[in-house]
């Protein structure tokens, strides 16, 4: 049975997780507009509206069931289209057009950090927050640097079709980089796998525990 305040915090976590990957879908679109291909644009991907960027399963379905049932988050947006033919230097474009999106969640982690660091500095100079706007306030804010420390530590993860898996090639050896892109089209699997066995989870725990200790400082 789910309760009022376990929908709440469903609603601020919907919140938070839409906005945060609105940001980092639109980070890789404007990425790709910057090394000259248009094609985001044109399909409406340069925008922190989060309808064009949602996907039925990987947005609303899968991160729902996770939050009910404490598992680990595990989600994502409709891939952002990009064309290699358009783009200056494909190597550079490949890597920053990737990174843009992990990158935009560290700076998200950071500005969630600041809010809550000054929150709490309002806190001990007397201000209340407990029963004010500020209350919820703060908690979607300790939940967008958890939610964005994992989004971005996630996906730089270099399993297909992760963005750490287009950065990873173009600094191994071509015959390497040649075998790893044999392993692409079993990645979701592979993902899957990790997940299950708890690998995942394990990378992510210290990065975790790092903003845990800011936020408790």
């Amino acid at each position: 049975m789910i309760d009022t305040a376990q929908l709440i915090q469903y609603l601020f976590f919907m919140v938070v997780f839409l906005f945060s990957l609105s940001v980092h879908e639109a980070a890789h679109a404007k990425t790709a507009e910057w090394f000259g291909d248009p094609t985001a644009r044109y399909l409406g991907r340069v925008t922190l509206n989060p309808l064009p960027h949602i996907d039925l399963v990987g947005t609303l379905i899968f991160p729902t069931l996770a939050f009910f049932s404490g598992a680990l988050l595990f989600g994502w947006a409709k891939p952002v289209p990009w064309n290699p033919l358009l783009v200056r230097d494909r190597r550079k474009a490949d890597i920053w057009i990737s990174a843009a999106g992990p990158i935009s969640n560290l700076l998200l982690l950071a500005v969630f950090l600041l809010a809550i660091k000054g929150l709490q500095s309002y806190h001990m100079a007397g201000g209340a927050i407990s029963g004010t706007v500020l209350e919820p306030l703060l908690q979607m804010c300790v939940l967008g640097a958890f939610l964005n420390t994992a989004l971005a530590v996630f996906n730089m993860v270099p399993i297909p079709p992760l963005d750490g898996s287009w950065i990873l090639p173009h600094f191994l050896p071509r015959g390497l980089a040649e075998a790893y892109q044999r392993i692409r089209p079993y990645g979701f699997i592979i993902l899957l796998g990790c997940l299950y066995l708890g690998v995942l989870g394990a990378v992510l725990s210290p990065f975790m525990e790092i903003v845990r200790r800011i936020i408790a400082a």
